[in-house]
């Protein structure tokens, strides 16, 4: 737990920072581009992290369930969502929403690619 607990400290500042930087507000109609790139860049992230170390439990703690849980938040994209249809910008709520999950889908999918590949290269290099 403690791994988990120090990742996801790091990972909830890092998306504070990310949100800081890039602020938007949704209920004003603006499109919350921050969480977006936060999301798609942590998906991606978890899935590098997946393809090359999948049985590691003490990584995956710190930096999967951790870091990366602690970066990306499902429940800001709701949210955001709902305050982009509240401002009478349904279709950009549904874009931005959409959007999010495929973003995410894609960019774990990439990085398990990825991650796969580069566990292949460093087992080819050792044997």
């Amino acid at each position: 737990m403690a791994l988990v607990a120090l990742g996801g400290a790091a990972g909830s500042v890092l998306r504070a920072l990310a949100a800081a930087a890039w602020p938007a507000d949704p209920a004003a109609g603006a499109v919350p581009w921050a969480t977006l790139a936060v999301n798609g860049l942590g998906a991606f992230a978890l899935g590098v992290l997946v393809g090359v170390a999948p049985a590691s439990a003490g990584v995956r703690l710190l930096l999967g369930t951790g870091l990366c849980g602690g970066f990306t938040t499902f429940s800001t994209v709701a949210v955001e969502g709902v305050g982009l249809a509240a401002a009478g910008r349904p279709a950009r709520a549904l874009a931005y929403t959409l959007g999010s999950l495929t973003l995410g889908v894609v960019a774990a999918a990439l990085g398990v690619a990825l991650g796969a590949a580069l566990r292949a290269a460093v087992a080819r290099r050792a044997a």
